[in-house]
């Protein structure tokens, strides 16, 4: 578990006004943010990826692999199923077998399931999260005419094996940044699900743009569910919940988490206790599932696995995935933040300009964390 990082103690009345972050979640700046935001971009914000609708996948049968939480988690699978869902309505793709994993399941039982689809013919199969690498690497030798890609992993190194990968650092930066200016108390948090180097990216992300906009003035909480190994912290509402009331309980007003479908108990506690809070991968705020926690959600960094996704099922069709970009990173739309949330709209001028200074090679962001 990952210990509390200290950019600074801040005094708990620092941040001016006193009333709690949970209010309308609007307004300027408190004196959290110490330092002057980039220069606004020229010209607006850079414009976004164009997504083909005139390719014909009604060749494929489209295969889905999901990760633990499966359909319905309102985060990391759903996003992929949004992919398939598009490509299947948009480009006329089949939608084939889906089949959620278990938590802390076996090697055996990963690729027992791509094999199963594999044989039902499903083409490409799409497995959704870094959990599968040894797995597709297996099924992808034995079944060479079948394309698979994965999701969060970049060391398969087969030709009918596409990585999906992502910068993650980069989209939680913007989400650090937004804490930063939400924040009253000069303390927020991140809760990750599993310590994992891929969840230790958005660690890494989120610390730097609380640092960025809050200088030394704003002390972060980065911690984690479970250790490497156990993925239940990917699923376990419960204890998220408890990690994020006693972040809160020790002063934090704005949590961002990684934690797949144990975000639930994040949102949970911050609605509790009159905190806000930041989603991952989907819009969360959008999120049926999450409506009766949504006003707490004032952004999301958006990791676009949809995107990703629809766009391999669209090379596929094509007949190659070389243009598919080599990580899905702020300058092709892969990852971003969610404006659906009307309280985000104060801060988006100097999230657009973190976002471009980023795009531009002007800021720097590291995928590593700082503790």
């Amino acid at each position: 578990m990952a210990g509390v990082l200290t950019m600074a103690g801040c005094a708990k009345d620092s941040g001016g006004d006193s009333e709690a972050a949970g209010g309308d979640g609007g307004g300027a700046a408190g004196s959290c943010v110490t330092e002057e935001a980039p220069a606004a971009p020229q010209g607006g914000q850079q414009s976004e990826s164009k997504r083909k609708t005139d390719v014909d996948a009604s060749d494929l049968k489209v295969g889905l692999a999901f990760d633990v939480g499966g359909r319905g988690d309102a985060s990391f699978n759903d996003a992929a199923a949004a992919g398939v869902d598009d490509a299947v309505k948009q480009l006329g793709a089949e939608k084939g077998n889906e089949s959620p994993a278990a938590g802390n399941e076996s090697e055996a039982a990963k690729e027992q399931r791509l094999e199963q689809m594999a044989n039902q013919g499903n083409n490409p199969i799409i497995a959704v999260g870094f959990a599968y690498a040894e797995a597709v690497g297996k099924v992808a030798r034995k079944h060479p005419d079948t394309q698979f890609a994965i999701v969060d992993d970049d060391s398969v190194n087969a030709k009918n094996v596409t990585p999906l990968v992502f910068a993650e650092e980069e989209g939680s930066f913007l989400a650090g940044v937004a804490a930063a200016y939400k924040s009253s108390e000069c303390q927020v948090g991140f809760v990750g699900g599993v310590e994992t180097p891929l969840i230790q990216k958005f660690q890494a992300g989120f610390e730097q743009g609380v640092e960025a906009a809050g200088g030394d003035n704003i002390e972060v909480r980065s911690e984690y569910l479970t250790p490497a190994g156990d993925i239940s912290g990917f699923n376990d509402p419960g204890k998220a919940n408890v990690k994020a009331k006693s972040m809160i309980s020790q002063g934090a007003d704005v949590i961002f988490h990684a934690a797949g479908a144990s975000g639930k108990g994040v949102f949970e506690a911050a609605a509790a206790e009159d905190a806000l809070a930041i989603g991952v991968d989907s819009d969360q705020y959008e999120q049926k599932t999450l409506s009766d926690v949504k006003d707490v959600i004032v952004t999301s960094m958006l990791k676009k696995v949809d995107v990703a996704v629809y766009d391999y099922i669209a090379a596929v069709a094509e007949g190659s995935t070389d243009d598919l970009p080599e990580r899905f990173d702020l300058s092709v739309d892969g990852v971003d933040y969610s404006r659906s949330n009307s309280d985000i709209e104060d801060v988006s001028d100097e999230l657009d300009a973190y976002k471009q200074a980023i795009v531009d090679g002007k800021i720097d962001v590291s995928d590593k964390p700082q503790s």
